[in-house]
């Protein structure tokens, strides 16, 4: 099956992002004596560890001056140390609202989003963040490769087709980034551009894991190229053994050549390795080839569990339990 890693790597790198462009929010307006006399203190009593006090003088600096973006912002950070996500994320709105450009508020307001298990709105604005980091580094390829994958989690694949086709304008030998523009196509239902794009991205490094694996993939899916689809994905497997999606791959291959014992076996340690509706799926199709009649329904059963919006997992269930002898 193929891999796209998307996930964790979004958030760290993003995280990154926001880190290196920290100092966007380093000017300070200083228009009055007063204003910098408090958040001098603040400052202080926020390295001494006194977070109230230093809450308590930011306030008094905001009398004087309040739409200073980094008066908000460190208020945020303070607010955040005492777990007070409700009024960080104020703090962090009004910072926005003051400076909808910022890369830092949006990025420090998805990790909190997603601390709190929302999802939706931390890949949002983490989405705002980097397309503001773009244009403060519109050459910055990282940046790019990052917001993509935010819209390819999105399902937002005509976004992140001109995402990373404006990478490989900046940077037209970037593996990766043919890698998931192949990617993109297949969920476009565009299967020749996406063979392209994965020929391509190995034609410049010929031992990309996830490329072989896919492109190997794909040739085992439309039964064409077998013995190029068996070396890539072997290829792949040497290089991860335990990549739980390159088993799969693996032991259906074996299945298209017709070598259920060995598919069997190949698809059995990919199940070990991993949870995916895929690798059940074709679990239970080789466990109907081979006579296992009771695990092909409990492989496709899990399956539907992951995934239930499977209908032609539904029809093969019906099947067996309508015709038990079905092979």
């Amino acid at each position: 099956m193929p891999s796209v890693k998307i996930g964790s790597k979004v958030i760290f790198i993003c995280f990154l992002v926001t880190l290196t462009l920290h100092t966007r929010a380093s000017a300070f307006d200083r228009k009055t004596s007063a204003t910098l006399s408090h958040y001098i203190i603040a400052a202080m009593h926020e390295q001494l560890g006194d977070i109230d006090t230093a809450i308590r003088e930011y306030r008094k600096a905001l009398r004087t001056d309040n739409k200073s973006s980094v008066i908000h912002i460190n208020l945020a950070s303070l607010y955040i140390k005492k777990n007070d996500i409700p009024k960080a994320a104020e703090e962090l709105k009004i910072t926005i609202g003051l400076d909808p450009e910022a890369v830092e508020p949006h990025a420090i307001l998805a990790l909190l989003y997603f601390s709190q298990d929302k999802k939706e709105l931390a890949s949002r604005e983490y989405e705002i963040a980097l397309q503001n980091a773009s244009r403060l580094e519109p050459k910055n390829v990282d940046i790019y490769k990052t917001l993509g994958l935010i819209y390819l989690q999105q399902k937002k694949f005509k976004e992140a087709q001109g995402t990373y086709q404006l990478i490989l304008d900046l940077s037209p030998d970037d593996a990766e980034a043919r890698f998931y523009l192949a990617n993109i196509y297949e969920e476009l239902k565009d299967r020749p551009r996406a063979v392209i794009e994965l020929k391509k991205s190995l034609e410049i490094n010929p031992d990309y894991e996830e490329a072989l694996n896919y492109l190997g993939y794909i040739y085992v899916e439309e039964g064409a190229n077998l013995a190029e689809a068996e070396r890539m994905i072997k290829k792949a497997l040497a290089r991860q053994p335990e990549n739980g999606a390159f088993v799969d791959s693996l032991g259906w291959l074996y299945f298209k050549q017709g070598k259920i014992q060995e598919a069997v076996k190949e698809l059995e340690r990919a199940v070990s390795l991993m949870e995916d509706p895929v690798i059940y799926d074709h679990m239970g199709d080789a466990y109907l080839k081979s006579g296992n009649l009771g695990g092909a329904r409990t492989n496709w059963e899990k399956s539907l569990q992951l995934d239930p919006n499977q209908d032609k997992i539904k029809e093969k269930i019906n099947k067996l339990t309508s015709d038990p002898a079905t092979d």
